[in-house]
């Protein structure tokens, strides 16, 4: 595509970097799998905060990027299966707030530049709507952006509570 060939290449499109976060994010989920195998029962600490590390940079990248920014795209499945498979920790909603809200005026300010050296806007429709309007597109994909990590959010912790309460529940003894 021609458009991929100009300043920025494919990595002006908000899809190809969605791309690259979720090769990301997968990989650490896969190395996190590995690693938990291979550690378990080992008894040794370093391998232990190690594998904490690990974990924590895959719930934040799953809180952060990979659901919110994966919702406009065909990984949402696999994004949902991972969610429901493995328990992840958000971080304090003003950090993950904080990090969604970097990473939206990030491409924000990215797009711009584009748009700034070439002239020409990386969304097509863009050209044809004026500067007020643009803002308000702009203002309204970062709070889309901070919803769909707070519905992320909730789609967790609905998730693990109810399994959770499904556990408890089993575990109760039974009044005959």
């Amino acid at each position: 595509m021609p458009s991929h060939q100009t300043y920025g290449g494919s990595w002006k499109f908000l899809t190809f970097i969605d791309l690259v976060i979720q090769a990301v994010f997968f990989g650490i989920c896969v190395l996190t799998d590995l690693s938990s195998l291979l550690t378990r029962g080992s008894g040794n600490q370093e391998q232990e905060r190690q594998l904490k590390k690990l974990i924590s940079l895959r719930d934040w990248m799953l809180a952060v990027l990979a659901f919110p920014v994966g919702v406009h795209t065909t990984v949402l499945p696999f994004i949902l299966i991972e969610m429901r498979t493995s328990h992840h920790q958000y971080p304090s909603r003003s950090s993950g707030l904080t990090a969604i809200c970097t990473f939206s005026v990030g491409y924000i300010l990215w797009v711009c530049w584009v748009h700034h050296v070439t002239g020409m806007w990386v969304y097509p429709f863009l050209e044809h709507i004026g500067s007020g309007a643009r803002i308000v597109f702009f203002g309204s994909t970062t709070i889309l952006m901070n919803f769909l990590y707070l519905l992320g959010e909730v789609l967790n912790n609905y998730i693990w509570d109810t399994q959770r309460s499904m556990e408890e529940e089993k575990e109760k003894p039974k009044l005959e």
